[in-house]
């Protein structure tokens, strides 16, 4: 194609702000074409009419070169929505879309809307209300009213601004290395077979009210970066039906749905009941996320949040998570990790309880008496292990705080900002998923003896506090806490 990309907009959103400040629209066309570069590694053509007014002809040059581009920026304000040349621009463009390959190719669409300035959803053009948006302003909830970014460095950039920035590229690139796969390329002759995703990395990320969307975007970032396919890929249908219709059908294509659930009333009810639905069968998970001491205003949705927290008519593959928000994404990673067999098992009491025995690396010599003392006790033992492949190393730790039945942090070498680490770790697994209690937790405490090791003091678990050699008496007391939990099950 002569061209790649055609900005649509109108020039009264390209007016500075100030004298010496470029254009709004400017700074768009040049960052799109300096980051497209540095993420595909080849230039964009990149090209938007700067010359004509609302009193110039749309000239047949404009219609050529409409016919032969693959992607419309859409550049929305209050001012497109009004202008006849620009409503005309992505008319044209849709209709030369449909003629070659259609408006969405590999189930992505041909138009990129940037909305720079808040409008209602509703008075979108109708050709691209579904289309996904890119909305460059954050509704400030306080003063009901939008938040515009910041687009200039001379007056202190604005880190939102290049977060959006970066979705609107990313999206971007991808589009193109799917053309780059099309056999043969897109023609006006030739409509394309659309490539199914891989049904085991699609995620449903429901979409959020605007006090979420900061969250929602990061997340869905970080996903689609490493390679997984994100739906809803468009903005949902106004319509309560055409609603429920699209994402029922997104859900089918999922295999886990993740709802944010934030203080203020919107879709995202609706949403988490339809994805409930879906959790009641195999192979699907939901996990629900609420931020840390949610309320809201209005008593509806508050009832709707304390009802969630319950959790009387939660599935059985939904799980209700109120952690951080990098705890999420790591949750939610897990989830989409292939499932190994659990590197240890307890078969009820009459069989040996397994213990993780956690350390420092430069403690990992000292380990081996340990392990032989909880062997002789009957417990089955499996320490930290340092070498190998750092993914594999990463899954056997959280293979083992999942399914051990106890654990032991030899507290040595390491220092007690390590050793919180490690605490912080067990109080999250409720968290992670994990559903068995832990029978055990226990700190030994070993040489060298240190004026913090001596003031260390936790309700977490157990202190074994031993600065002398081993003596395997010392792990009396932690074994006797097993004993007696696995009696209690």
């Amino acid at each position: 194609m002569a061209h790649e990309i055609f900005i649509s907009y109108t020039h009264a959103d390209n007016t500075p702000l100030a004298k010496g400040l470029e254009g709004w629209i400017d700074l768009l066309h040049q960052r799109l074409a300096d980051q497209l570069f540095q993420a595909l590694g080849y230039q964009v053509k990149i090209w938007r009419d700067s010359k004509l007014t609302c009193h110039d002809i749309f000239s047949e040059e404009i219609f050529n070169q409409l016919s032969r581009t693959a992607i419309i920026v859409s550049v929305l304000s209050p001012r497109y929505l009004t202008s006849e040349w620009c409503q005309r621009e992505l008319n044209e463009f849709c209709k030369y879309a449909e003629q070659n390959g259609g408006l969405r190719l590999n189930s992505k669409s041909r138009v990129f809307k940037v909305v720079k300035t808040y409008i209602k959803r509703e008075d979108h053009p109708s050709s691209i209300q579904d289309s996904l948006g890119y909305e460059f302003f954050e509704m400030d909830q306080m003063r009901e009213r939008p938040d515009d970014y910041n687009a200039h460095i001379e007056l202190g950039g604005d880190l939102r601004y290049w977060k959006k920035l970066k979705d609107l590229v990313w999206d971007i690139k991808d589009f193109i290395k799917s053309l780059e796969t099309q056999a043969p390329p897109v023609s006006v002759h030739a409509s394309p077979t659309p490539i199914a995703a891989p049904p085991n990395s699609t995620i449903y990320l429901a979409e959020t009210t605007y006090d979420l969307s900061a969250q929602r975007d990061e997340i869905r970032r970080e996903l689609q970066q490493r390679g997984h396919i994100i739906l809803p890929d468009g903005d949902l249908p106004l319509r309560t039906s055409a609603l429920m219709e699209s994402v029922r059908d997104h859900l089918s294509h999922s295999r886990l749905a993740v709802n944010l659930i934030g203080q203020q009333p919107g879709i995202a009810q609706l949403q988490y009941e339809l994805a409930a639905e879906r959790a009641a069968e195999p192979n699907f998970t939901q996990l629900i996320w609420l931020p840390d001491k949610l309320q809201s205003d209005d008593p509806r949705h508050q009832a709707f949040i304390e009802e969630l927290q319950r959790g009387n008519d939660r599935p059985k593959n939904a799980e209700l998570l109120q952690i951080s928000l990098e705890d999420l994404k790591t949750r939610i990673h897990d989830k989409l990790a292939t499932k190994k067999k659990p590197a240890v098992t307890t078969n009820g009491n009459g069989s040996s309880a397994s213990v993780y025995l956690i350390c420092d690396k430069p403690d990992y010599d000292s380990l081996q008496s340990l392990q032989d003392g909880l062997y002789d006790l009957g417990l089955e033992a499996f320490p930290s292990i340092f070498e190998g492949d750092e993914a594999q190393i990463s899954q056997y730790h959280k293979d083992n705080l999942m399914d051990c039945d106890a654990v032991m942090i030899h507290y040595g070498s390491a220092n007690e900002m390590w050793l919180r680490m490690k605490l912080r770790e067990l109080q999250k697994l409720a968290g992670y998923g994990r559903e068995k209690p832990m029978l055990a937790k226990a700190i030994y405490i070993s040489a060298p003896q240190t004026d913090q090791k001596l003031r260390f003091k936790t309700h977490e678990a157990m202190t074994i506090t031993n600065f002398g050699d081993f003596t395997p008496n010392v792990l009396t007391p932690f074994f006797d806490q097993i004993r007696q939990a696995k009696g209690a099950i």
